[in-house]
This record gives C-alpha cells, sequence and structure tokens, in this order.
C-alpha cells in the first residue's frame, strides 16, 4: 500500500488533529468565555481554599458572561454596543457552487 493510503498514519497528525479537536471544543467560537470560565473555576478553588463559600462565584459569572458573548456575537449591536473588548466579526461566506450547471438543450 502507499503512504498516503496507509492506515497507519504518523503521530504528529494524529498529536495534531487531536490538540485542534480539543482546541476548538474547550476554546470554540469565543476565547472571552472560555478565559472567564478558567478564571471563575480559579476564583471558586481559592474562596473555597479560604473557607469562604464559593457557590456564587460560576453562576455570577453566567450572569456576566452571557451578555459579554451575545454582544460580540452580533458584533456590537445591541446593548453592549461600546464594550470594551475586541469584537468578532463574522466571516464572509460565499455561496457554495452548484455541482452540476444546468446545460442548454
Amino acid at each position: 500500500m502507499s503512504e498516503t493510503g496507509s492506515p497507519h498514519r504518523g503521530l504528529a497528525p494524529r498529536l495534531r488533529a487531536f490538540g485542534a479537536f480539543w482546541y476548538d471544543f474547550v476554546i470554540g467560537d469565543d476565547w472571552v468565555v472560555a478565559a472567564g470560565v478558567v478564571v471563575g473555576l480559579l476564583g471558586t478553588w481559592g474562596l473555597h481554599s479560604a473557607g469562604i463559600p464559593a457557590w456564587w462565584v460560576l453562576p455570577l459569572l453566567l450572569v456576566v458572561l452571557l451578555p459579554v458573548s451575545l454582544a460580540r456575537a452580533v458584533s456590537g449591536q445591541g446593548v453592549l454596543s461600546g464594550f470594551p473588548l475586541p469584537l468578532r466579526r463574522p466571516a464572509r461566506r460565499t455561496p457554495p457552487a452548484s455541482p452540476r450547471s444546468p446545460q442548454g438543450s
């Protein structure tokens, strides 16, 4: 079998694909939310370690991050249009080409 058709690919492409999957799964479309969740989990751990009840940190984070994420998703249109974080702009998408064009009869 040729190298391109071999079922035994190298380890590097598999590790790269594994890393790309987890990056896309954890970070997703909005890195601000992912960073906020990490900060919230660390804050919860820190408060708990200090003996302070920390059950309220993650719900509070949800109340803060959800509007931020939505404002970024709609490219600044809405309540938080003056929000200081950089906004995501939707990618320009072109419609897919038709697989077959109708031919003249």
